[in-house]
């Protein structure tokens, strides 16, 4: 592969917003995909996937580690 021009553009890698500070990524999954891997952004706000340079962003509302966040979980009204 021959040499990148030095006034080329990279393309900025992807950005994830998510609510919780544990993640995983596979790189999108298909033939395109790497290994599953799981990620801890410890006391920083964002983690860099080494695979595929995916950027996993800590939302301003976030999730305690230890809340349970119920996966069906419907507004008072609707029970």
């Amino acid at each position: 592969m021959p040499p990148r021009h030095p006034d080329s553009i990279a393309p900025q890698p992807e950005e994830i917003v998510v609510t919780q500070k544990r993640v995983a990524c596979d790189g999108g999954g298909g033939a395109l995909g790497h290994p599953l891997v799981y990620m801890e952004m410890g006391e920083d706000n964002s983690v860099e996937c080494k695979y595929c340079d995916r950027v996993f962003v800590l939302s301003a509302n976030h999730h305690n580690e230890n809340e349970y966040l119920d996966p069906a979980a419907r507004p008072p009204e609707a029970h």
